[in-house]
């Protein structure tokens, strides 16, 4: 059976969901081979295991750390040569994150390969791997595939349910070559990110999101509670940030970040096309708005027409009733 490359995004060793995520799908076209780097490399191995993968390629470098992308580029570059070299290699499969993309397009301009970017679904195919992509605000679903070269496919968080298959999860040394370009580009201070409590926006698989409608940076606290009661991610519309009501860090739409969580709940959003290009490939979508002829509710599974200052908090109540 073919290989699979999947780059593995992790902390320190403690791998992220998406990663398990792409482990998932690998295993509907290959066998997947995991390529972990940068610190903590090798701890990953246990968890990448668990969940399909047969082999583990781990580097680490001071490089990752102290520069920008390249450095991962060129490590993904030397995994794809030593897997082609070894036998037949399927797709790379790399997060859609805004560094995963750009890592992804610089390896696909490398190898002369055709990229897919932001694929929600993927599956094989007789002429090689088919990615399903919603394109136009998801107006319309699509099925691509690379025709030339080694596919590489970012695949957006929450595409697939993580479901653990365990296998051999041999770990090796992977040889790794730093090109000219690696040093391009020097972090010169990091600044953690304030630490909320709440998941990650992009990977949630609940998002709870607030608009103009909230009506003020201060009523935002009842978009957070009802969030907390079911441990999502806040997001946040344009309108809502550009008030300053809300950080830029939270905004979803066609400016801010794409979610495609399991629940996506709107409270006090119109619907606006930007907006809409953020969020529409979540699974349910629920909405909350006094307005009946809002756009908003032209996509959704339930809508609830009235005040979010009524609803949200009764909504939180019987949350928190129901679980305690």
């Amino acid at each position: 059976m073919a290989e699979v490359l999947v780059y593995v995004d992790h902390v320190d060793g403690a791998v992220r969901k998406p990663t398990l995520e792409l482990l998932t799908l690998a295993r509907r076209i290959g066998e997947p081979v995991a390529v972990a780097l940068g610190s903590g490399a090798e701890n990953t191995a246990a968890a990448l295991a668990e969940h399909g993968a047969v082999k583990v390629l781990t580097h680490d470098a001071p490089e990752y750390a102290d520069y920008l992308v390249v450095p991962k580029v060129d490590a993904l570059q030397a995994a794809y040569e030593a897997v082609s070299a070894g036998g037949s290699l399927a797709a790379v499969l790399v997060p859609s994150s805004a560094e995963g993309k750009e890592i992804a397009a610089r390896l696909a301009i490398r190898i002369g390969s055709g990229i897919i970017t932001d694929a929600v679904d993927l599956e094989a195919g007789d002429e090689g791997p088919v990615a399903t992509q919603s394109a136009f605000a998801a107006s319309f679903t699509t099925k691509s595939r690379v025709s030339k070269g080694t596919p590489v496919i970012t695949v957006k968080p929450n595409s697939a349910a993580v479901q653990a298959a365990p296998a051999a999860g041999a770990v090796e040394a992977l040889a790794v070559s730093f090109s000219e370009k690696a040093t391009g580009t020097k972090v010169t201070a990091r600044t953690p990110r304030e630490a909320t409590g709440r998941p990650e926006l992009t990977e949630a698989a609940i998002v709870v999101s607030g608009g103009r409608g909230v009506n003020g940076a201060e009523n935002f606290s009842v978009i957070e509670n009802l969030a907390d009661s079911l441990g999502a991610a806040v997001g946040a519309s344009r309108a809502a940030v550009d008030a300053g009501w809300y950080p830029h860090s939270n905004q979803v739409g066609q400016t801010g970040k794409s979610v495609s969580p399991q629940l996506y709940i709107a409270s006090g959003i119109s619907g606006a096309i930007q907006h809409r290009a953020g969020m529409q490939t979540s699974k349910t979508i629920v909405a909350i708005n006094k307005d009946a002829e809002a756009p908003i509710f032209d996509l959704v599974d339930y809508g609830v027409v009235g005040d979010l200052f009524e609803v949200v908090p009764q909504l939180t109540d019987e949350i928190k009733s129901r679980k305690g």
